[in-house]
């Protein structure tokens, strides 16, 4: 450290008797003047810098930790109904023969993995045309001010609770599908229009957000060429977002395909393999949130149990890889 305050030292010194800069005046200042040991002290800029860096590396090893933690959580219990129980894992994705209580081969999920893809493919389905007819509204034909409004109005959905929307599709939408269909009024239909409603906002709000931004530039070269409004929307617009669009259906879809305690009041919770839209039928969601309670741990309906949940984390990280993929290929 004496010798690196030395060489500092000798390079102010240097510095100082070079100086032919006329309008530049050391006057006074000898260069034992200069403090060296400040010099090679770190100031509090980078003191405050370290510590940024610090906090951050900090923050992301936390939240390592945290998911490395739910994923071997999950996972040990969930693939405890294969390796302890000694349960198919064939028999359990395409049976659906479900009673875990009954021995380990009764334990089949297929009728709810159907279910559950059956409800949130047709939420996405229903729910994409309108997300984007809103997002060109709220982007292309509306003034700035009004396209707020709007804004506001869908983020008031996203923060309504799941229980409301399930509480209304049980008092409203149940009702209106039994005096329809007949029926009891819960099933897939059912729980797709609760979703519908719910994945709305979301994909709606990301899909403004890919429409923005496409740049100006495009939309004025389009114009130029002589292309009417629609044209630029149909041939330019929607073609440049395409793949943030994507992106916007598949986060849609993962929030469908989570819900647990809307689908739950909506659906009928019945495990049975769906044979309509207007039958009463189960998710793996609606089933976790009915009869986590009522299982021991570490018995073979607990762990089935866990299993569903396995698998839909599975479900949660394929759909995070499906949007990573396509923001890579663009």
């Amino acid at each position: 450290m004496v010798k690196k305050e030395q060489d500092l030292q000798k390079v102010v010194e240097k510095a100082i008797s070079a100086q032919k800069v006329p309008h530049v005046k050391f006057k006074g200042i000898d260069p034992r003047d200069i403090d060296v040991a400040r010099l090679t002290k770190p100031s509090k800029e980078t003191r405050q810098e370290r510590w940024g860096k610090g906090l951050t590396f900090l923050a992301i090893i936390l939240i390592v930790i945290l998911i490395i933690a739910i994923i071997g959580f999950v996972g040990s219990h969930g693939l405890a109904t294969f390796f302890n129980d000694k349960v198919n894992i064939f028999k359990f994705l395409f049976s659906s023969d479900w009673n875990p209580s009954a021995g380990k081969d009764h334990v089949g999920a297929a009728a709810m993995i159907v279910t559950s893809f059956a409800v949130t493919l047709l939420a996405a389905l229903i729910a994409t045309p309108f997300s984007v007819a809103v997002a060109l509204f709220m982007t292309e034909y509306v003034s700035h001010k009004r396209a707020n409004l709007l804004q506001s109005v869908i983020e008031l959905l996203v923060g309504i609770p799941s229980v409301v929307y399930g509480f209304l599709g049980l008092t409203v939408v149940v009702p209106l599908i039994r005096t329809i269909f007949g029926g009891t009024g819960f099933g897939i239909l059912t729980a797709t229009l609760v979703l519908f409603v719910m994945v709305l906002p979301t994909i709606t709000s990301l899909t403004v957000d890919a429409f923005k931004a496409v740049p100006k530039e495009l939309r004025k070269s389009s114009a130029a060429l002589g292309a009417t409004k629609w044209q630029t929307i149909y041939h330019v617009v929607l073609r440049a977002a395409r793949s943030r669009i994507m992106t916007a259906i598949i986060f849609g879809m993962a929030r469908a395909f989570g819900e647990a305690l809307a689908v739950q009041m909506a659906i009928g919770n019945a495990v049975l393999m769906p044979f309509n839209l207007v039958s009463p039928a189960a998710t793996l969601t609606s089933q976790l949130t009915s009869q986590m309670g009522n299982t021991v741990m570490g018995t073979l309906p607990n762990n089935a149990l866990w299993s569903l949940a396995l698998l839909l984390l599975v479900m949660s990280l394929f759909f995070n890889f499906l949007v990573h993929l396509i923001g890579k290929k663009g």
